[in-house]
């Protein structure tokens, strides 16, 4: 038989469910992420979403099910694990250090890659200063990718909020992900900053061959660059398809999106 990752699913869960006392936040969800796809997790607020995105990186461990990443069971592992195995994640609410330069932030994501041992890094040997000099190039390169190369020694704090999401997409990308899992990454986002990260999430998949991961309030976004829909309502998985099937799906409309709404990204071309 074969196994998820050489069925193309990067990412499988299985019957995932996570109870906090008498209440179920995620009730028994199958979900698989394909490789090399942009996937959108929508829903209700309350749903389940970030739930959901927490036990896939180890932040709260499942009541039951299994979640295998290439083929390899880490349910339950926690994050430094998951995240040395290939997901990295942004944040609904973005979590920089605030007093640190975008430059830092970035080398901080680093960290899980690094191979030198503490004795190493203390006297300073010449094998330490060239994966420094390597990683301070890497996260250059980095920052000019997301586009903050010219912000590079601006503490995070002082940077746009605009800004500040793309530099955790940096940071998220400093891991080297296999999978990067992206939480609301355009909340509070202007449209002509959505459309735009819009635009980055695409090239992140078509240039850098990553998988996507996605939760999304903005249609524009969602049906923009998504290659595949699920949709969480009371923590069950009630929908899942192309966006298009997606919004035509009578539950969903019903249960999230409304007719009206619908409607407009009709008149938008969305639909």
């Amino acid at each position: 038989m074969s196994t998820p990752a050489t069925d193309g699913n990067i990412l499988v869960a299985q019957g995932v469910r996570k109870e906090f006392g008498g209440l179920v936040a995620v009730n028994d969800v199958d979900f698989t992420v394909p490789r090399g796809k942009v996937v959108s997790l929508i829903g209700p607020n309350g749903a389940g979403k970030t739930t959901f995105f927490n036990m896939l990186t180890g932040v709260y461990k499942p009541t039951s099910g299994r979640v295998t990443l290439l083929g390899e069971d880490v349910t339950g592992k926690p994050p430094h694990a998951i995240t040395a195995r290939g997901i990295g994640r942004t944040f609904q609410n973005i979590r920089l250090f605030q007093n640190m330069t975008a430059l830092e932030n970035v080398l901080v994501g680093m960290h899980a890659r690094l191979k030198s041992n503490l004795f190493n890094s203390i006297i300073r040997t010449p094998g330490v200063q060239r994966e420094e000099r390597a990683a301070r190039e890497r996260a250059l390169e980095l920052l000019e990718y997301t586009g903050l190369r010219r912000q590079w020694q601006t503490t995070a704090k002082n940077l746009p909020y605009g800004d500040q999401r793309r530099l955790e997409v940096a940071r998220a990308l400093a891991t080297e992900p296999t999978l990067l899992l992206l939480d609301e990454p355009t909340a509070g986002m202007n449209p002509q900053e959505s459309a735009e990260f819009t635009s980055f999430v695409g090239h992140v998949r078509d240039e850098r061959g990553l998988t996507v991961l996605m939760i999304e309030h903005d249609m524009r976004v969602v049906m923009g660059v998504s290659d595949r829909v699920s949709v969480l309502d009371y923590g069950e998985k009630i929908a899942e398809g192309t966006p298009k099937e997606v919004q035509q799906h009578e539950r969903v409309i019903e249960a999230y999106l409304g007719k009206a709404a619908v409607e407009d990204m009709k008149r938008q071309g969305l639909a």
